[in-house]
């Protein structure tokens, strides 16, 4: 240890450094006590010894010094958890060494962007405050901020003009500072060389981003203007020596001691869904600011927690922008859920029209990842036939083979089969090693018509009166229970033949794959079959989709009873008793 960390630790109070973490009590003459944070307790066995400068933990045997406790909260060296606790005590830090004249250049560089962005973030602040910044203060009102909500995140008001920031600034730093800051644009000249800077941001409200240690390294501003000539709804600082977007976590500062406590992150997608959960109580809180992870913030996060519950917004960005991340995380061996919000609200909207209550309900009903994808498997490919299945399963397979434990892959196959309704053994087989495997889908065969197929395509394409009373039978059963028959990989055929009305079989069916498995089934066929024959194969895949259903409907009884839900255990058991009644019905009239 060296001589300034030493002398860190003499100056240094343990015991207010952890209060900064957590809540401690007295718990004797020296002792304080409190929950652990490195450890889910309900009944505190974390206590600190003020005499002797150290912390021990009962339950999970951790312990140390103010440093040891720095690095295991923080996730961080020790050398960072040295100057951490320098900086709490008021300790000046040691100047540092620098190996070359560019780096200590990039550290002068960094040092004075941090202090003008300190200094724009307050300036913004106080033109928020301004008469000029009524309609911001508007804005944010009608958002459901309140002004100690405002001055939590320091949020501030651009105002409109071209220089006001640029000639506060100019009193600090130098031209190419300020260039260098994102703080500031300018135009191109005719020569090629950049024209006189002018403020990047004007008329808009501005949202401080802080770095893990809560300073200031760049802004999201949001414009009060319409129309054209409004400009894009958010623009952000641009990449500097401070700032990367995929680098950063919105919110991290404030939230990375209560995921460690919690157990969990939060991950919205905007800095407003973020700011509007994290004020209402649900401190956990952190956002990508409308981007998907990144393998940087991916790695930042994992320093705090493994366990993340994704609330991205519900449009088709959103949902795409939550699968990448999915996979992101899922590939770090992360587990992972996933919030759906009722009427397609996004957390802002949700959290202020329906309440705190209602939001945490959604956050601890959060679905586990696989029971999301294959919900969004479902809608994506709907209907029951083997080339929709094999869709969806192919959107599944990207997903699962990131996955690193094999015994993980498997029960994700196994789940996407029964709650797909995969009921071939060569398609739950073809899944299974496919998962298993980490390939990433699966290969589409085309298989031979089975009787009943055989039978319904030739009965649907019949042209003659003659036979038009079996035409009608199939037809019948067809556009009543079309469910029933989506199972059939020629289902498309026989959906196309049943509505062809007078036209040719042939033309009536576009699908290639489709009009082959037509015409195999036509060039075979001696005489059109008969009604006996059509009510047969319509009873057997009566039977089938019935067997289908209570299958899922197994599967589905079995997973409430885990939630313990068992309001839905009672309905869905009705649903079962009603099928196995039906299905004893079928066999009863095949019988007679």
């Amino acid at each position: 240890m060296s001589d300034f960390a030493q002398g860190v630790k003499q100056q240094a109070d343990i015991v207010k450094v952890v209060e900064g973490y957590i809540r401690l009590r007295k718990a004797g003459a020296q002792n304080y006590s409190g929950l652990c944070p490195f450890h889910n307790e309900k009944t505190p066995s974390f206590n600190v010894n003020a005499a002797r400068q150290f912390y021990y933990c009962f339950g999970c045997q951790a312990s140390g010094d103010v440093f040891t406790f720095v690095v295991k909260i923080e996730n961080v060296s020790f050398r960072e958890a040295v100057r951490i606790v320098a900086q709490k005590c008021g300790i000046p830090l040691p100047k540092r060494e620098f190996s070359s004249p560019e780096e200590a250049a990039e550290a002068r560089l960094r040092a004075k962007l941090l202090e003008l962005h300190e200094t724009a973030a307050a300036w913004f602040e106080e033109q928020l405050q301004a008469p000029e910044g009524a309609l911001a203060r508007e804005y944010l009102g009608g958002r459901g901020l309140s002004p100690e909500g405002i001055k939590k995140f320091h949020i501030g008001y651009a105002p409109d003009s071209f220089h006001a920031l640029e000639e506060l600034l100019r009193r600090m730093a130098d031209d190419a500072t300020l260039r260098a800051s994102g703080l500031f644009s300018a135009k191109e000249q005719g020569d090629g060389t950049p024209g006189p800077l002018y403020d990047r941001f004007r008329k808009r409200v501005m949202f401080p981003i802080a770095n893990e240690s809560g300073r200031v390294i760049a802004f999201t501003a949001r414009t009060l203007e319409t129309g054209e000539k409004a400009g894009p709804k958010y623009i952000n600082s641009p990449e500097t020596a401070l700032y990367s977007k995929g680098q950063v976590l919105f919110n991290l500062d404030k939230a990375k001691s209560v995921i460690r406590q919690a157990g969990f992150a939060l991950l919205v997608e905007g800095q407003m869904d973020c700011i509007s959960v994290f004020l209402r109580g649900i401190q956990n809180v952190i956002a990508t600011s409308g981007t998907a992870f990144t393998e940087q913030q991916v790695a930042i996060l994992k320093r705090h927690t493994s366990n993340v519950v994704v609330n991205f917004d519900p449009d088709a960005a959103g949902s795409n922008a939550a699968e990448k991340s999915i996979a992101l995380l899922t590939e770090e061996g992360f587990s992972i859920k996933i919030v759906t919000l009722d009427g397609g609200l996004d957390p802002d909207r949700y959290i202020r029209e329906r309440g705190v209550e209602p939001y945490s309900q959604a956050v601890r009903g959060a679905k586990w990842q696989a029971d999301y994808l294959i919900e969004r498997a479902r809608a994506a490919f709907p209907g029951g036939n083997a080339d929709q299945k094999v869709k969806a399963m192919n959107f599944l397979l990207p997903h699962i083979r990131r996955i690193p434990e094999k015994l993980a892959r498997d029960q994700f196959a196994a789940d996407a089969a029964q709650k797909l309704g995969i009921d071939s053994a060569v398609l739950r087989e073809e899944l299974r090693q496919a998962a298993l495997r980490r390939r990433d889908h699966v290969e589409v065969r085309t298989a031979g018509l089975t009787e009943v197929e055989r039978v319904l395509l030739r009965a649907l394409a019949i042209v003659d009166s003659e036979h038009e009373g079996t035409r009608r039978l199939a037809a019948q059963a067809l556009l009543q229970q079309p469910a029933w028959f989506e199972q059939l990989g020629v289902f498309p055929a026989l959906r196309a033949l049943a509505d062809r009305q007078a036209r040719d079989p042939m033309d009536v069916v576009e699908d290639p794959a489709q009009r082959a498995l037509l015409a195999k089934a036509l060039l075979g066929e001696t005489r059109p079959p008969e009604e006996s024959e059509v009510a047969s194969s319509v009873q057997q895949i009566q039977e089938q989709g019935i067997e289908s259903r209570q299958r899922e409907l197994r599967g589905l009884i079995a997973e409430a009873e885990r939630r313990g839900d068992f309001a839905e255990v009672a309905v869905l058991s009705k649903q079962k008793m009603d099928l196995d009644r039906a299905l004893r019905d079928l066999h009863r009239n095949n019988h007679q």
